[in-house]
């Protein structure tokens, strides 16, 4: 009896082990169909992509073939890291191999058409290669690699039952441009290094290679300086407040002003050569004349103003007039002295150390928003002018510049400024970065300057994405849409004398690092692709999908991001006999938009948005949310009756 039970077990098992190995053939088809079948999401777009047949499979041990291991160390770190964290699986290197899975390779007759940063990146069956002249190139062909891979790949922990594919291809790629800039503000509110790192690791995932670092402004200064100790003791720190700033009451004397922070010279040089190994130079900036209020707190001696021995580090209370425009009207003076030579000589001390801590070939020195209210009546202002024949105040600032640029020359580096150094005249090897706009870029780049464009209208990541009610408000905003139709090079530009572009994230209102990343992702997948990608490649519904398939990768890294591109846009006008009229659209297509006016909270079984709507007589509030099919995918948005009625008019 226990031989017929154990003969028949036998049998059982047998035809469950068959069953299982057919289940898990069709399952391995079936998921390479669907590798097939899946878009490629690639960002920024590569200059070249051809999909083939088939599919790569990442096997258990992964062995990467480098012949110039020292060269390629920074790539190899990179992609073991982003492998074996993910994935589990082990990856080995190796100078010789019959059967490599990755081979890194350095073209030993170099492809004029790569440049320096440029690679190509070929998927088979059976082996990835990835080849390029330089090692940057290599980097940025791991990328695109790692983008080939499933979502799941950007985790920072081990992740189980995946699939771990590639759809084969071969993509050539290069930038358009050599300058491909975030800009992130860490003086308004202090980041730490860990923080700085985080923001690094996340902008070379797009290919971004110049982080430009604000380092000190109104709120703080941000960076050791040895030899005027007071910059950091003092010029570091403010008030700690919540809320809208901007708005904030002075703070009183007993409040405690120990909010801020500043990066250490030691801090300095690891946060460069973590950049550097991941083929990122960091641009340090200086902000002056204006800005200066932490440096001026700090050595009242730089102000032309004697008010200043009682000025403190900003903690986000009013100190500027806005309402007639730029420059502001200052109400208290946050200006460096031009007229003053001890102002000289401690932007020597700065600029000195500065040049040697930072390898990058320019410093940033500012020279915006600098109020000339004080500048107008000061005793020590009108003397300077009357002896340097200057007839203007923008020509005093245009004095104080060159002079700053002869420093920075002095030290080895090149000079750089914001557009408004082009006001009252401008040493012709000064370098500009346009923000006003992309007039004043093209005018720089046509008097042949060296230039990089980040104007506010396509480029300024502070501005609002949404609605001014889902958003901390800021005086203005910015839709991805808009962000993707920057364009660095325009027409009627001297196209040589343009380096780049770049995005800035002023952080007055983003008060943390998470807040950080929700406002430069996507709009920064934007500017990748406007700094990277060839124009005639750019297609915004092609670059909507690949956002979207990119979401789930910021999810599995667990980066904040935007959903603003599923929120619907309202425009409100009012009809000849003067009803509210309510239009709604979305940035991207195959969205419905169901809505309510009975302050409940709508879902797809609720009216459907078809045409403009009128809220009913009494209603005081419209509920809309959006829906791809039976999904949700946008935020429940409640907007009062009353907030229409205010912007009808």
């Amino acid at each position: 009896m226990k031989k017929l039970f154990l003969l028949i077990s036998c049998c059982i098992l047998s035809a469950s082990s068959f069953s299982q190995s057919i289940v898990s053939e069709t399952e391995i088809g079936d998921a390479e169909d669907m590798i097939s079948q899946t878009p490629i999401a690639i960002i920024p777009e590569p200059v070249s992509l051809m999909k083939k047949a088939g599919t790569f499979t990442l096997p258990q041990n992964v062995v990467i073939l480098v012949q110039k291991n020292g060269e390629l160390k920074e790539s190899i770190a990179y992609l073991s890291e982003r492998i074996t964290k993910a994935t589990g699986k082990s990856v080995s290197t190796l100078s010789a191999s019959t059967h490599p899975t990755i081979k890194l390779i350095l073209n030993t007759q170099e492809e004029a058409q790569l440049g320096a940063e440029g690679y190509k990146l070929n998927v088979n069956p059976t082996q990835i290669v990835i080849t390029a002249n330089k090692p940057a190139g290599i980097f940025y062909g791991v990328q695109s690699l790692i983008q080939l891979f499933p979502a799941e790949i950007e985790s920072k922990e081990l992740v189980n039952n995946v699939k771990w594919k590639a759809p084969c291809v071969d993509i050539i790629d290069y930038p358009k441009l050599v300058w491909r800039g975030l800009m992130f503000d860490v003086a308004r509110h202090f980041f730490t290094k860990q923080e700085v790192k985080q923001f690094i690791d996340n902008m070379v995932r797009y290919k971004f290679n110049l982080l430009h670092l604000h380092l000190t402004d109104d709120e703080g200064w941000r960076i050791e300086i040895k030899g005027l100790p007071k910059l950091t003791e003092v010029g570091a720190w403010n008030v700690k407040k919540t809320g809208t700033f901007g708005d904030f009451i002075p703070p009183t004397a007993d409040e405690p002003r120990t909010y801020g922070g500043f990066y250490s010279q030691e801090d300095i040089k690891e946060l460069v050569q973590y950049a550097q190994e991941r083929f990122v130079n960091i641009l340090p900036e200086i902000d002056v004349p204006g800005h200066s209020l932490a440096a001026i707190a700090a050595y009242p001696e730089l102000s032309c103003t004697p008010e200043a021995v009682n000025y403190k580090v900003r903690s986000g209370e009013k100190i500027m007039d806005w309402s007639r425009g730029a420059p502001p009207i200052a109400l208290v003076d946050n200006t460096l002295c031009p007229a003053n030579e001890k102002v000289y000589s401690f932007l020597d001390t700065v600029i000195t150390q500065v040049a040697k801590l930072f390898p990058f070939e320019y410093i940033h020195m500012g020279g915006d928003e600098a109020s000339h209210n004080f500048w107008e009546k000061n005793d020590q202002i009108k003397q300077l002018m009357q002896r340097e024949g200057l007839k203007t105040i923008p020509q005093v600032q245009a004095y104080f510049e060159k002079r700053v640029e002869q420093i920075v020359i002095s030290k080895g580096k090149k000079f750089m400024g914001w557009d408004e150094i082009l006001e009252g005249g401008v040493s012709p090897t000064a370098a500009v970065m346009s923000w006003r706009g992309m007039k004043y870029g093209v005018q720089a780049a046509n008097e042949k300057h060296q230039v990089v464009m980040s104007p506010t209208e396509f480029a300024y990541l502070d501005y609002m994405q949404a609605d001014v009610i889902t958003e901390p408000k800021v005086y203005a905003s910015l839709r991805l849409n808009k962000t993707y139709q920057f364009n660095p090079v325009p027409a009627g530009v001297d196209a040589k004398y343009v380096m780049g572009g770049q995005a800035n994230l002023w952080t007055e209102q983003v008060y943390n690092i998470r807040q950080v990343e929700y406002m430069v992702w996507p709009r920064s997948f934007a500017i990748a692709e406007s700094v990277w990608s060839p124009i005639e490649k750019k297609n915004w519904t092609s670059f909507a999908e690949r956002t979207e398939l990119q979401f789930k990768r910021l999810d599995f890294s667990e980066t904040k991001y935007s959903p603003a591109i599923y929120d619907p846009v309202f425009s409100i006008k009012r009809s000849p006999d003067r009803q509210l009229m309510i239009e709604l659209t979305t940035e991207i297509d195959g969205l419905d938009i169901y809505y309510s006016f009975d302050n409940s909270s709508p879902d797809r079984f609720y009216p459907k948005y078809t045409a403009a709507l009128v809220p009913p007589k009494d209603a005081s509030m419209l509920r809309v949310i959006t829906y791809r099919g039976k999904q949700p995918v946008g935020r429940l948005i409640s907007m009062p009756i009353a907030e229409l009625n205010k912007r009808a008019k």
